[in-house]
């Protein structure tokens, strides 16, 4: 059973993240911020799928000023990604935002992050500290790896966050390459108690970027290391992100949410299409929303044993397959009959 950190909760929109409580999912936006329908209509359809924080580009104050209709529209807590100038993060207060994120490589003067910080400490409104290895700011320590930019990026806005008597603070230190992201956050983890949000940065196209924030974050969750997630994906799709995020944690059991499909590959030994049913199984089980694991299997090798582990399972042999609910065999039915009979069992689960 794998240990979590040990982090200070801080409450975004009424969200709460930290301590040993469930580590939460984020996605953001690829809509423009500045179009409120389309934002808000985004936004939705990421809460349906699971999203529990949202976030959205603040490039102007047109974008900035939107925050307030877009709060209308919406029930999950809004952040707002604030980069160049801090002008922005004090529009998006007033505007109503639940949340900022700042890159410290990008808004450098102290001043300027001061007037930024008191507008937040006033409106009780949480500051993530958020470094990205592609955007990092200079350092005098010319000969620093990395990682130990991207720590010393963090810890130095956290001391000058903490100066100004501020601690509603969240850090992150993505990168697109994992070895480097996991060595930074298992490095700030040691060195500060605030909550961590997670994330591979520019992950990549679903196939590839699936896997590589799988990897990485999966790391760090297994080592007990963070509090909230988002995957990065390049798809117009936004919920593909979440469903991933989702997919990830299950894995580890440390969340769960919507079905869980068990299939085998297929192989020589197999006597039924099962990649073709697995593949319509899976496309009827996305309107599903309890959790409950269902398993599809080509023989008899692992078959029942994974059929009967599972809420519902099937194990196919040639022309028909064995159905099981709970552990229990319910029936044998011919092979044209296999989708429609395991999901009579779904449903009746």
């Amino acid at each position: 059973m794998m240990k979590r950190r040990a982090s200070k909760v801080i409450s975004v929109g009424g969200v709460e993240i930290g301590g040993a409580g469930p580590i939460v999912v984020q996605s953001m936006t690829k809509t423009d911020t500045r179009d409120v329908k389309a934002t808000v209509r985004q936004i939705c359809q990421l809460e349906e799928c699971g999203c529990e924080i949202v976030r959205v580009a603040v490039p102007d104050m047109e974008a900035a000023r939107a925050i307030v209709d877009i709060k209308k529209g919406i029930t999950i807590p809004l952040i707002a990604d604030i980069h160049f100038d801090f002008s922005l993060a004090l529009m998006a207060l007033r505007s109503g935002v639940d949340g900022l994120r700042l890159n410290p490589g990008n808004i450098t003067d102290a001043e300027q992050i001061a007037r930024v910080v008191h507008a937040a400490k006033e409106k009780k409104v949480p500051i993530r500290i958020g470094v990205n290895a592609g955007s990092l700011p200079k350092l005098s320590n010319k000969k620093a790896s990395v990682v130990q930019h991207m720590v010393d990026a963090a810890l130095g806005e956290i001391r000058l966050l903490e100066s100004l008597d501020f601690d509603l603070i969240k850090v992150s230190l993505k990168a697109f390459d994992v070895p480097t992201t996991v060595a930074a956050y298992e490095a700030i983890a040691k060195k500060t108690p605030y909550p961590l949000h997670l994330g591979i940065t520019e992950a990549g196209l679903p196939w590839a970027g699936s896997i590589r924030s799988a990897v990485g974050l999966g790391i760090l969750l297994n080592e007990g290391i963070g509090d909230t997630l988002r995957v990065s994906l390049t798809t117009p799709d936004a919920c593909r992100d979440v469903e991933a995020a989702y997919e990830i944690l299950k894995s580890l059991k440390l969340r769960e949410r919507g079905p869980t499909l068990v299939s085998c590959p297929s192989c020589g030994r197999s006597e039924t299409d099962i990649v073709g049913l697995a593949q319509m199984v899976e496309e009827r089980l996305k309107g599903v929303e309890k959790t409950i694991k269902v398993a599809v299997m080509g023989c008899v090798v692992n078959g029942p044993g994974e059929a009967r582990d599972a809420d519902v399972g099937i194990a196919c042999g040639k022309g028909r397959g064995v159905i099981f609910r709970k552990g229990e065999k319910v029936r044998t039915v011919e092979e044209a009959d296999l989708l429609e009979a395991l999901m009579a069992e779904v449903e009746k689960v």
